[in-house]
């Protein structure tokens, strides 16, 4: 019987997290790097594929967007309603490729930073090259810990949407790592 050979990954050293705060612009965006882990604080807007699909029929009618986009973030989740005495419930990231659609059009209005997990499609990718955008990952399943970031929330738009609507989070300190920098490099993707 030949003996089994145990591979283990490199190992790499953690750095520290960098500081970032919305709204976020051109020169800060392109500071950053695939890999790199911040912390982001500031205010950023929720957002699934039901408010994503509203917002672009917006555009299209040529009516104003419910908040302005430039150098906004839209966390891609549908918080849970908060328990007493907490700003939000649980709000874990959804897979961001369903709002692959609608992304393109909404960065090339100016929204520069979206967070979610996951992939994303080639033309969000482009989109982000393009316009220097950002995609930030949030660790899938700890919705509650993401939750006590959130220091307040305050609904925007599509109220009739639930969870779905659109809510503007006051975040401190944010834990994400930034998976898609504006040249394109991915995380998902460096051993393609």
């Amino acid at each position: 019987m030949a003996p089994i050979k145990i591979t283990t990954p490199p190992i790499k050293i953690m750095l520290p997290p960098i500081k970032i705060s919305t709204p976020l612009f051109e020169d800060a965006i392109k500071t950053l790097r695939a890999g790199d882990p911040v912390l982001l604080s500031g205010h950023i807007y929720t957002g699934r594929d039901a408010a994503h699909m509203r917002m672009v029929e917006l555009l299209d009618r040529g009516a104003a967007l419910p908040f302005d986009v430039r150098g906004q973030a839209i966390y891609y989740a549908g918080p849970c309603p908060a328990p007493p005495g907490r700003a939000i419930g649980s709000a874990g990231p959804t897979t961001s490729l369903r709002m692959d659609a609608y992304a393109p059009r909404l960065i090339a209005e100016g929204l520069r930073v979206m967070i979610g997990k996951g992939t994303r499609s080639d033309d969000v990718v482009e989109a982000m090259r393009k316009h220097t955008g950002l995609y930030l990952a949030a660790v899938g399943g700890a919705g509650a810990l993401i939750s006590l970031c959130v220091e307040r929330a305050e609904p925007v738009a599509f109220e009739d949407l639930g969870p779905e609507a659109i809510y503007k989070l006051t975040v401190r300190d944010m834990p994400l790592v930034v998976a898609i920098d504006c040249e394109g490099r991915d995380i998902y993707r460096r051993n393609q």
